[in-house]
Order: C-alpha cells, then sequence, then structure tokens
C-alpha cells in the first residue's frame, strides 16, 4: 500500500497511544474501579495477582502512552498478558484447564496485547514519544 508508506511512522506511533489507553483503562477499572466493574471490585493496589496486574496495566499503560521507557514497560505489559493469558484464560497452570481456543476461553485480547506489546518492545516506540528507550 504505497499510499500510507510515508505515514508508516505516525501510524505506529498512533497504535502505540491506542493500545496504551486501552491498557490505561483496564489497570484504572481495576485499581481505582473507575468505570466500576464487579469483577473488579475486590482488587487492590498490590494485593495479589489482580492488585499487581492492575497497577502493571495502570503504570505500564501510562508510559506506552507518553513514549517514556516505553520498550521496557511494552516488555513487562507483554509479559504480564502471556502471564494472563495461560493462568486466567486456558488456566492450564493452575490445574482447571478451559478450552485451548481463545474464542471460547476469552484469552483473544490478552494474546493480543501480549503480541502487540511485544511489537513495540522489539520496534520502539515510534516518532511520538518522549523519548526513544
Amino acid at each position: 500500500m504505497g499510499f500510507l508508506d510515508s505515514y508508516a511512522a505516525q501510524i505506529k506511533s498512533l497504535l502505540r497511544i491506542v493500545a496504551g489507553l486501552l491498557f490505561f483503562s483496564v489497570g484504572l477499572a481495576k485499581i481505582a474501579h473507575f468505570p466500576s466493574m464487579p469483577m473488579f471490585a475486590d482488587a487492590k493496589p498490590f494485593v495479589g495477582i489482580e492488585g499487581w496486574a492492575g497497577m502493571i496495566e495502570l503504570v505500564g499503560g501510562a508510559l506506552i502512552i507518553l513514549g517514556f521507557f516505553s520498550r521496557i514497560a511494552a516488555f513487562i505489559c507483554s509479559g504480564e498478558m502471556a502471564i494472563a493469558y495461560f493462568l486466567g484464560h486456558w488456566a492450564i497452570v493452575t490445574g482447571s484447564p478451559h478450552s485451548f481456543f481463545p474464542v471460547i476461553n476469552g484469552g483473544a485480547t490478552a494474546i493480543l496485547y501480549s503480541f502487540v506489546f511485544l511489537y513495540f518492545a522489539a520496534s520502539g516506540p515510534g516518532p511520538w514519544a518522549l523519548n526513544q528507550k
């Protein structure tokens, strides 16, 4: 698609910002309970797996949005989403296996986040970032 080639770097930055905003919003729901979601009602910062996940999502999402140390933040967020898929969605580690298929176990978003953030960890944040690290 030759007509978009000249905008590839800016579109990369837009993808980073939008993915970071969505990730940040999940962390905000878990930690600040905004918007209030019954499934995250018990999550507290640094308490339990949901509290730690919420803090990674909140802080990591903010760093990714800003493009500030986004490679490191994206790598950590990618790992968190991989762990979320295997522990929460597929649940192979916990001994109560759900279906392997993401459309059945609800893990499609976790897989997508994991690979999008892995891409940013490898390729960098794009031109619209506070720093290029």
